[in-house]
């Protein structure tokens, strides 16, 4: 079975974002933080796109949170949009609700973490980057992430 992780785009906070996450979900980033900067080619870059992230990721339970930044120069242009959401599957109510409170802090909740018709705790919000997250309790799901 193939393995399937979240990648993120950012406009320059890609680091600042995945420092905010991992102060939630603690872990260390795997092979460091890449900068743009430190690829061959990039002499051309600007000191701010040289300082953006070319790569980080980040392990959460058995996957990862991965991103990185545009570079404006080459022709990138980020549009955040509602159209993906990380879906995060904790072991507890009380994990879901420190995810979320974590999470959503500066960000704009849409569905409060409560009790669903469906039977599950749900919550889901955007955070203070513009990434959308659900996160979803359900100790009868089967689902084990």
């Amino acid at each position: 079975m193939p393995k399937l992780n979240s990648y993120l785009n950012f406009d320059g906070t890609a680091e600042e974002a995945f420092r905010f996450y991992q102060s939630v979900f603690g872990g260390e980033f795997v092979g460091g933080v890449m900068k743009m900067g430190n690829a061959p080619g990039t002499e051309h870059l600007t000191e701010d796109e040289k300082n953006r992230v070319m790569h980080i990721a980040l392990p959460i339970g058995k996957d990862l949170l991965m991103a990185s930044d545009i570079v404006p120069s080459m022709g990138h242009k980020l549009n955040q949009g509602n159209g993906n959401y990380i879906s995060i599957f904790p072991e507890s109510r009380e994990e879901a609700d420190r995810i979320f409170n974590g999470l959503s802090a500066g960000g704009e909740i849409e569905m409060p973490m409560e009790d669903q018709f469906w039977g599950d705790y749900f919550g889901s919000f955007k955070d203070k980057y513009g990434v959308y997250w659900m996160v979803n309790f359900s100790k009868d799901s089967g689902y084990e992430g």
